[in-house]
């Protein structure tokens, strides 16, 4: 049993008008209401000036695992996400061996309920063995528990391929989530395709690759008459082309990174060329940057996916032609964007819409995740301090990873306590910070 007392409560669309308690009882909220009397039993948490909103979702998580465990695991990557304030998130499918069956995808599920940390919750391949050329079992991984479709990492290689998944995709109640990119455009790029490749001399990934990639989507989606989700939505061209087709009626969804609201290729060239900003798609133009600030105003973005994406350092802390592509932040988005977005003016209830009620709405409901706070549902809750300063040190961090472009940055406002299914996971108030 949990008491939270004495919060500004955000129900998942808009705040309450007056502070009130929430009662947590058997994973469930029962209560919420001002004055609430704590039985003796019950931890109570004094939350005076913080907010308590619905668990935040992450739909876009790499948790490398099956295979790739020295770089994150289950574990690591669910605390990771818990103590930045995440209380459910998707793990991508681009695992050794790919989640494109039954079996991985429900092995995911189910160790994704034991983590000690947020809930994971397994998306699948779109393709088999992510090669993009035969559809996988979508049915079965469906039924196993899986709550979007993807071959993330890459897009899905043949059209004919994703206009089928698509229609299947449709049919089972399970949104496809495309990562949008021209192969061909893209190959061997490093670096945004502007000031940083000709400053750098490296080969630029031009905004026309992803453009290419959204305007398939896009008509694939037009004309099976299914949703398609663009994750990881980077430049204004892009982004455009997603508020037209919204405006025009079209069942399209789409999220952007925290780290392409906060930095800029002038941060990769800042750097001079730390690997620790290389990420696919690559930091962009300062006014893609503007852009993807103007689509969470105007309501086009539907979620924040932070596209967690932990490496070794053996393959990072090297020259930025040889590093991987991915940035690892967990621990600190959401301090990041928060911070950001209190620099800009931006109404936190926008943000907050966001992580819970924006992506929920992009789970299928068998997926148990509310993305609202009322009485009588599942007890998933993130609590923030919208004063609290943090210092990013990755050497505390709970994921695996330490290298970040995040290092030594300064937020103000934090998630400092999570609940997943009615149990205190994360407890920033009674410990000393991490972060």
């Amino acid at each position: 049993m949990i008491v939270l007392k004495d919060a500004k409560i955000f129900d998942g669309m808009h705040f309450l008008e007056h502070p009130a308690d929430v009662l947590v009882e058997k994973g469930v909220v029962t209560r919420v209401s001002p004055g609430i009397s704590a039985p003796a039993e019950a931890r109570v948490l004094d939350l005076q000036g913080c907010v308590v909103a619905p668990g935040f979702i992450d739909l876009h998580g790499h948790f490398r695992d099956p295979g790739q465990t020295w770089r994150e695991d289950l574990v690591s990557g669910a605390r990771a996400a818990a103590a930045g304030g995440f209380a459910v998130a998707v793990a991508m499918p681009n695992t050794e061996p790919p989640l494109d069956s039954e079996a991985l995808v429900r092995d995911v599920r189910e160790r994704g309920k034991r983590t000690g940390g947020a809930l994971i919750l397994p998306a699948g391949c779109v393709s088999r063995g992510r090669k993009g050329e035969d559809m996988a079992e979508l049915a079965s991984m469906a039924e196993a528990g899986a709550v979007l479709f993807t071959d993330d990492g890459a897009p899905v290689l043949r059209s004919s391929l994703l206009r089928n998944a698509l229609l299947y995709a449709s049919d089972l109640g399970v949104r496809l989530m495309e990562h949008p990119e021209d192969p061909d455009l893209c190959r061997g790029a490093q670096v945004h395709d502007g000031r940083c490749s000709a400053k750098s001399g490296m080969r630029g990934m031009p905004a026309a690759g992803e453009v290419i990639g959204v305007c398939r989507a896009l008509a694939l989606s037009r004309e099976t008459s299914c949703p398609v989700h663009l994750t990881h939505v980077s430049t204004a061209q892009a982004l455009e082309e997603i508020r037209r087709a919204k405006d025009g009626g079209l069942a399209v969804t789409c999220d952007v990174t925290p780290h392409h609201l906060v930095f800029s290729e002038e941060d990769v060239l800042a750097s001079h060329l730390n690997a620790s900003f290389k990420v696919n798609p690559p930091l962009r133009s300062r006014e893609d940057v503007e852009a993807l600030w103007r689509g969470i105003a105007d309501g086009t973005v539907d979620a924040i996916g932070t596209d967690h994406a932990p490496w070794h350092e053996d393959e990072k802390d090297v020259p930025f032609l040889e590093a991987s592509f991915g940035i690892a932040s967990y621990e600190c988005a959401v301090a990041a964007v928060l911070d950001e977005g209190r620099r800009r003016g931006v109404p936190l209830e926008t943000l907050l819409r966001l992580w819970t009620s924006g992506p929920a709405a992009l789970l299928p409901s068998w997926a148990g995740v509310p993305g609202k706070l009322e009485e009588g549902v599942p007890a998933f809750l993130t609590v923030l301090d919208p004063t609290r300063s943090l210092v990013v040190e990755p050497e505390r961090w709970r994921s695996k990873v330490r290298i970040t472009p995040y290092r030594g940055k300064s937020f103000t406002g934090a998630p400092v306590a999570t609940v997943v299914a009615g149990t205190l996971v994360y407890d920033a108030l009674s410990e000393t910070p991490r972060v």
